[in-house]
């Protein structure tokens, strides 16, 4: 580089520490955040980020592992816990300890990661992943599989509620979503590799023992890769140290320059200073009132509750669950192998969203695909009224029934699960970015304790209303809980895509911030569109920019 070159560049790294007192004032009147300055190659992700990313996920794969694992054991399981078959009330508390565990555990989860850091948590949770796999395996009684279950539950809840906490608050805002969306791969991958590991074992004599047992695996190597994670920098900068802040910014973004690391930080720190604040000056239970009493915080709790809600009462997970035992009573020879077809579809739409969610926007995918859901359960409910007719309304196992309206049912299942991947089954878990950071564990608990409260009510209900009100009935029923959903989204889900985490809860501040993101979205769009042109013609290529 010449000196001409050199000169040019010291000049402009004099005037952006010039203006670092602006930006950091700007930064804390709220209008800007530590995504306005943009780091040379930021917009590629560093090895760094995928290495934590994955390390993280493997939480994912464990929630999505154990809860659908159950699905093949409880077909296998036969006499070996002492009744000759299990009955019905039986299978639902087997299923429905977990739900109860993952709803305590959620509840503490994001609260206690406040307190001891998000990566210790994690930790914890894989302790709990271990105790109970290996728990379960060697189960001999329904209490004592029940009681194993309620255990892996609190580690799923855990998981659930802290693994994408973290992930957020170490990805760069660009990547945010795409980032939590890999957590959501690796769960429904968990529940591709269960269906297999369930098929592997189907015809072994007590293979679900090795089905269950071998989730202890993923937990224990997690275990050991946290070793050699980061803390989440805002979680550093709120015990004051920010060097290790700077260090892991340094490694998130590797293409920048350490003037631009250090003026990332710096906007950070400004950023959060007023959440570190009120941490500092209260106690748990004057932020949790803080969380209800707030306007801006109580409206984003209405809306990661609400879309948590509306992921577990539109019936998926029973599917998961049960999937097996429905396939089975319909008339399939192989009813594991084609639960793994459905959660192979899962598996196949979740990557469509990975690739998606940033460019497209958590809003427009959730409004384009939720009705999806809606013609999958109505097509499912209209095969089931005419594949039940002949026994009254009710599935019957053993009965013959038609291959076609099977075929049917199994076509609106794919339907079904493909517009759930696509939306709803990664958008709710980017709930963290809906709170402020110092109520960020609260609110993230709460609303992980809503999907895990609505999980537990299906989960709990799934068979009983099937007997109730036939399973045309409750496919019906699912449906016009989808509708509700969908209009929720509608009038109330704002778009968060490209907002930094500081900037999401300024769209709370006059409602439910539907126009107000994207009035945000555009003005970010069109600063950085400017300022970005501005600096290709002055500066082609200089190593750093900054914009909002």
């Amino acid at each position: 580089m010449d000196s001409a070159s050199n000169s040019s560049e010291k000049a402009r790294d004099a005037q952006i520490y010039e203006d670092v007192d602006g930006i950091t004032a700007a930064v804390a009147s709220g209008e800007i955040s530590e995504a306005l300055v943009v780091a040379e190659g930021e917009e590629r992700t560093t090895w760094f980020v995928w290495l934590l990313v994955a390390c993280a996920s493997i939480s994912g794969l464990l929630f999505g592992y154990d809860t659908g694992v159950i699905s093949g054991a409880l077909v296998t399981i036969g006499g070996d816990l002492g009744p000759a078959e299990l009955s019905s009330g039986q299978k639902e508390l087997i299923t429905s300890a977990t739900t109860l565990g993952a709803l305590l555990g959620g509840l503490v989860a994001g609260m206690l990661s406040d307190f001891l850091g998000r990566r210790p948590v994690l930790g914890i949770a894989d302790v709990i992943f271990i105790g109970g796999a290996i728990g379960q395996a060697v189960s001999h009684t329904v209490w004592a599989m029940i009681g194993c279950r309620f255990l892996i539950g609190i580690g799923v809840g855990v998981a659930a509620c802290v693994a994408p906490l973290y992930i957020q608050e170490l990805s760069p805002t660009r990547l945010r979503g795409r980032m939590v969306v890999v957590n959501v791969v690796m769960i429904t991958g968990g529940q591709v590799v269960a269906y297999g590991i369930d098929a592997a074992f189907a015809n072994v004599h007590g293979g679900w023992r090795w089905m269950v047992g071998l989730g202890a695996v993923p937990a224990a190597a997690q275990a050991v890769f946290l070793f050699f994670l980061p803390e989440s920098p805002r979680i550093m900068i709120r015990r004051d140290n920010v060097e290790a802040a700077r260090g892991t910014m340094a490694k998130i973004y590797a293409h920048a320059t350490p003037e631009q690391v250090d003026l990332k930080v710096r906007s950070l720190v400004a950023a959060v200073k007023q959440s570190v604040e009120i941490t500092n000056s209260t106690t748990l239970l004057q932020r949790f009132q803080l969380i209800l009493t707030d306007p801006i915080n109580r409206r984003a709790l209405i809306v990661g509750c609400g879309m948590q809600a509306f992921q577990q009462l539109c019936g998926f997970n029973t599917l998961m669950y049960y999937s097996a035992t429905l396939f089975k009573e319909i008339g399939f020879d192989q009813p594991t192998a084609v639960g793994l077809i459905v959660s192979g579809t899962n598996f196949v739409f979740t990557l469509i969203a990975l690739k998606y969610i940033d460019n497209i926007g958590r809003r427009k995918i959730m409004i384009w695909s939720a009705p999806g859901m809606i013609v999958g359960l109505t097509l499912a409910s209209v095969a089931f009224h005419f594949l039940t007719k002949k026994t009254g309304g009710d599935l019957v196992d053993g009965t013959q029934y038609s291959t076609t309206w099977s075929a049917i049912v199994l076509v609106a299942m794919i339907v079904y699960v493909a517009s759930y991947a696509t939306g709803l089954g990664n958008v709710p878990w980017q709930q963290g970015e809906l709170f402020g950071l110092e109520v960020r564990g609260i609110g993230t608990s709460l609303a992980t304790t809503t999907n895990w409260a609505g999980n537990l009510l299906i989960g709990a209900t799934y068979l009983s209303l099937m007997d109730r009100i036939t399973p045309a009935g409750a496919f019906g029923f699912y449906a016009g809980l989808c509708l509700l959903g969908w209009l929720f989204c509608v009038f109330c889900f704002p778009e968060t895509a490209g907002l930094s985490l500081e900037e999401v809860r300024l769209i709370f501040r006059h409602g439910f911030g539907i126009h107000e993101s994207e009035r945000l979205r555009r003005e970010k769009r069109a600063l950085r569109n400017g300022v970005r042109g501005g600096v290709d013609e002055s500066h082609r290529g200089s190593d750093e920019k900054v914009a909002v």
